[in-house]
């Protein structure tokens, strides 16, 4: 498969790999991480968060050194490594990977706006609301799904000034004592907050869209970083601020911390916060959608403009299907579970075969 090259009028400027990183791993997950990652490892979680922070860097630099050595996107890299028909498999299966992606961010963002602001609100109706959104900005190209990366990660960032109002009444001995678990404790935390730093993998897609795509390697990294950054200091404050039996019965932990913030003109903050959180979750879709349309596109030779209408309607019928907690959250974990062996293994072992394949072949200035 020949790869097709991107027109000039579509590639963006290197830096905004900052803006596309930060947008798809800042998401719904934010707003209650932290009770899933103490379970595994009490008051000691916070550091998890950095450890797979720190594993997400090195990901990301595997990643680039995939890309740069394919000369194209992840489809190139099985075509290179598989052959035809076998990568062609494994690239539909990223497909479905993307797809899901989406629905778990829908879908949860929509059962946060039913527990805090309209329990009675029918999950179909406002999943098409969105999904219509959504459509818009897919099917204007690369460029305007960049832009609204670009503005939703300026319009979500003053959020965290927010954070001020927990800190002042949190207690920081709550996070000793220190190192206080075992390393398998740690190992499934970190394995938790997987699903918060899905999403830098659409990057394998999304490179041959960017000017001098290699040159965008910095803006990725400090872009995780940025992610890194705003984990760390929300997993800090709630786990200063809530006790660690508090802490167990919490489900969206975030969202509680914002029922405190006071204002003499707004009295329910968290009906704005997670009004304001749709800049934030929007992202997280609409580059899932296009990176699903695009590998159709690059697989199959079908337009993107065809495949998006029955990709949006499985988004829709999956609002359907899941439809409480329980389905709620068993797809949040067998899409984080499936994340998690995507990027810490799969990943990983595609960068092993291509540095074989390469060597085999008499390569002998691989790119890094």
């Amino acid at each position: 498969m020949t790869l097709i090259q991107p027109h000039e009028k579509s590639l963006v400027s290197p830096y905004f790999a900052f803006y596309l990183i930060v947008s798809m791993q800042i998401g719904v997950g934010i707003l209650g991480f932290q009770r899933y990652i103490a379970k595994s490892s009490g008051h000691d979680a916070w550091m998890t968060v950095m450890i797979a922070g720190v594993a997400i860097h090195a990901l990301v630099w595997m990643c680039y050194s995939l890309l740069n050595n394919s000369g194209g996107d992840l489809v190139s890299i099985h075509e290179q490594l598989f052959g035809k028909w076998v990568g062609a498999v494994f690239s539909t299966l990223f497909f479905l990977y993307a797809v899901f992606l989406a629905l778990t961010a829908l879908r949860t963002y929509i059962e946060v706006i039913q527990v805090w602001m309209f329990p009675h609100i029918n999950a179909w109706g406002i999943g098409f609301l969105l999904i219509f959104v959504a459509y818009y900005f897919v099917s204007g190209g690369f460029r305007i799904v960049t832009a609204l990366s670009f503005f939703c990660v300026l319009i979500g960032t003053p959020i965290i000034f927010l954070k001020y109002f927990a800190l002042k009444n949190s207690h920081f001995y709550n996070l000793l004592p220190l190192f206080d678990h075992s390393l398998m404790d740690y190992y499934a935390g970190t394995k938790a907050m997987t699903l918060n730093f899905l999403g830098f993998e659409m990057l394998l897609m999304y490179y041959p869209f960017i000017k001098n795509p290699a040159s965008s390697h910095k803006w990725s990294q400090w872009g995780a970083f940025f992610t890194l950054c705003i984990y760390t200091l929300t997993a800090l404050e709630s786990f200063a601020y809530y006790s660690q039996g508090q802490l167990k019965h919490t489900i969206w932990a975030t969202v509680t911390i914002w029922k405190i913030v006071e204002f003499p003109f707004i009295e329910r903050f968290e009906y704005i916060g997670i009004s304001m959180w749709l800049f934030v979750i929007l992202p997280n879709i609409v580059i899932s959608i296009w990176v699903a349309t695009r590998i159709f596109k690059r697989v199959y030779t079908i337009k993107q403009k065809y495949s998006i209408f029955p990709i949006m309607l499985l988004l829709w019928i999956g609002c359907f299907i899941f439809k409480d907690r329980q389905f709620i959250d068993a797809l949040n974990t067998y899409v984080s579970r499936i994340g998690y062996y995507l990027i810490f293994f799969y990943i990983p072992l595609l960068f092993i075969i291509q540095r074989i394949v390469l060597k085999v072949k008499g390569t002998k200035h691989a790119k890094i």
